[in-house]
């Protein structure tokens, strides 16, 4: 039976029970002398046989009217919800409802949860997804990183050494002069040692070392002692051993090759100083070459040197960074990061 033919068939026993109980009140008040005083007997001036039937027809139609509003109201909250959750909106479930709606809305639950149960799945597999093929363009981009650094390697890299072996060779075995050509060749030695810093900082770009598994003390020194037999310029270092949390060695490390790569690139320095220590809860690393200096008010606006690398990584992990740079007089690069107690260490 449809709500409908119910709601229909509910008004209609409602109205003959009224009837009834009208007809019975009326009996007892006034029994019946004969069926005609049916017709005679009247109720505010209508007989009694049309004006029972009348009010009971009006109060099942009333009747009727309430339960189905009533029905339709409950009718339109289970459509307003089923709306909201197409829609993929969280929805309040009713608690006093019904029986035959409390079905629906149990329904209608146990269809939000395995949405909800879906929706997560989904973003987690949409999550993997863009994890895996993030690892893959970074896995990509790393070798062909190093690709493009072993080529230079062995190409470019070994013919500047050559030429550079060369022209120190020319220049050896030509008399001391203060002739034009001998300047020439001077100056051309002198460019191309510094294509080779400019290769050898590039490659440190292209293939910048890792920590990996190795304390940062360790990498520190092993950068510093691979960088030494490389290039002519005197290295000196000062690192400590301490604990610190991977995420921080990892940017102290990098920083420090950008440093590096710079001072190579454009500092022109014939030494460098690398410090790294723990004092007051504070690790130090100080970088300090001899070179010729910039002007860091304007130098740092545009990045050059690569400062805006490195003060974005500074950020990243708490710390402050500070450089001092003078015109032919030397830059020295400051790091200077908090460090949480790590349990198990003893405090300085």
């Amino acid at each position: 039976m449809n709500i409908i033919l119910r709601q229909l068939v509910s008004a209609i026993i409602f109205t003959i029970i009224l009837f009834m109980l009208f007809s019975f009140m009326y009996f007892i008040a006034f029994p019946l002398e004969s069926w005609s005083s049916l017709w005679e007997n009247k109720i505010l001036d209508f007989p009694f046989v049309y004006i029972v039937p009348s009010i009971s027809i009006l109060l099942g139609a009333c009747y009727g009217a309430l339960t189905g509003y009533y029905w339709k109201k409950q009718l339109y909250t289970v459509e307003t919800a089923v709306r909201e959750l197409e829609k993929g909106r969280p929805i309040p479930i009713e608690q006093q409802v019904l029986p035959e709606i409390h079905d629906i809305w149990v329904r209608i639950e146990k269809i939000q949860k395995n949405m909800l149960e879906q929706t997560k799945l989904s973003q987690k597999l949409a999550n993997e997804k863009a994890e895996d093929h993030e690892k893959r363009v970074q896995e990509m981009v790393s070798q062909e990183r190093n690709r493009l650094a072993r080529e230079l390697h062995d190409s470019v890299s070994q013919q500047l050494f050559a030429a550079s072996m060369m022209m120190s060779a020319i220049t050896e075995s030509k008399p001391l002069s203060d002739d034009r050509e001998t300047k020439q060749l001077k100056l051309i030695e002198e460019t191309i040692q510094q294509s080779q810093l400019e290769m050898r900082a590039l490659l440190l770009h292209l293939r910048p070392a890792a920590l990996k598994g190795k304390t940062l003390q360790e990498g520190v020194e092993e950068l510093l002692v691979e960088l030494m037999q490389k290039v002519s310029m005197k290295i000196k270092w000062k690192v400590e051993h301490m604990q610190l949390d991977k995420g921080v060695e990892e940017h102290l490390f990098r920083i420090l090759q950008e440093s590096v790569s710079n001072t190579l690139r454009h500092a022109k320095a014939t030494t460098l100083d690398v410090l790294l220590i723990k004092r007051d809860d504070f690790v130090i690393m100080r970088v300090s070459d001899d070179g010729v200096g910039f002007e860091v008010d304007n130098e740092g606006k545009t990045g050059s040197y690569g400062m805006q690398n490195m003060y974005e990584r500074a950020i990243e992990i708490g710390g402050t960074i500070k450089v001092v740079s003078l015109k032919n007089k030397g830059t020295r690069l400051e790091v200077k990061v908090p460090v949480l107690n790590v349990e198990g260490e003893a405090n300085d």
